[in-house]
């Protein structure tokens, strides 16, 4: 699969100039200069589109383009960087527990972990807001260590991602075996995110975006844009809103958007 990467066209996009070596400075560099040039987003399963995951869309979509996706995009994208540096990845599966109870949750959440000489890393790029924006220690920690947003803990047989922003308690953001996951396996999931009619992705507009200065999420119609002075929500009145928050913050201009349907909007219908 990494012979149909383009990686100087890939290092490009995320604008990173730094060394390539298998070590956690690389890969906690790409994994931030990665969430900072693309960004998260569900835009073309809200117009109707499931993602494709093969290497040549995904490169296309998030590259040449200059988009976002969501969870398995960025996943299987950046997956194939680590494995052309030399990394070994492993692919994993995820139930989001933010909102419902594992028992409720499908495993439609993709994150990897990769083995370095300092230890086992959770490398998690497309978690939407909650993301991790560098590489979680696989350590099980059942209190938060000092100084840190993101860190995992066992439950079980379960290894959960715990997640503390700025204020506010901590909460489980997922629950995973650990188990490998097979492209298969991805295309399943994938299936399920971008048309199953009860999935969140099919239903909400979803977006994050990191900035020089803080990061952008959407919600639906709640933009909020975070940056040394705090949060500032900016509701969206419309499609057109959209589309030019997207051009300002996200860096691509879709004209298909001012069609875009939010089944939990039906104001915009």
């Amino acid at each position: 699969m990494t012979e149909a990467l383009d990686l100087d066209a890939y290092l490009e996009r995320v604008r990173w100039t730094g060394p390539l070596h298998c070590d956690l400075d690389t890969l906690a560099g790409l994994q931030r200069a990665h969430m900072r040039h693309i960004p998260f987003e569900n835009v073309d399963v809200l117009l109707g589109r499931a993602p494709r995951l093969d290497l040549k869309a995904l490169q296309a979509k998030l590259v040449q383009a200059r988009r976002g996706g969501y969870c398995f995009e960025h996943v299987t994208l950046f997956a194939a960087v680590l494995e052309r540096l030399g990394f070994a990845p492993r692919r994993h599966a995820a139930r989001v527990v933010l909102y419902v109870p594992a028992s409720a949750a499908p495993r439609t959440h993709a994150f990897l972990s990769v083995d370095l000489a300092k230890g086992r890393f959770v490398v998690d790029p497309g978690f939407g807001a909650l993301a991790p924006s560098t590489p979680v220690p696989l350590l099980d920690s059942d209190v938060a260590p000092e100084g840190v947003s993101h860190w995992m803990a066992r439950d079980g047989a379960r290894w959960v991602l715990r997640v503390r922003a700025v204020g506010q308690p901590a909460v489980d953001a997922w629950v995973s075996t650990l188990d490998d996951e097979h492209a298969v396996d991805y295309e399943l999931g994938n299936h399920y995110t971008a048309t199953h009619p009860d999935s969140p992705f099919v239903n909400r507009l979803m977006l994050r975006a990191l900035t020089d200065t803080g990061r952008v999420t959407v919600m639906n119609r709640d933009a909020t844009v975070w940056d040394a002075a705090g949060p500032r929500a900016t509701p969206l009145a419309d499609r057109r809103a959209l589309r030019a928050l997207l051009a300002e913050h996200f860096g691509f201009d879709l004209p298909e958007v001012e069609a875009l349907r939010v089944p939990s909007l039906p104001e915009w219908d």
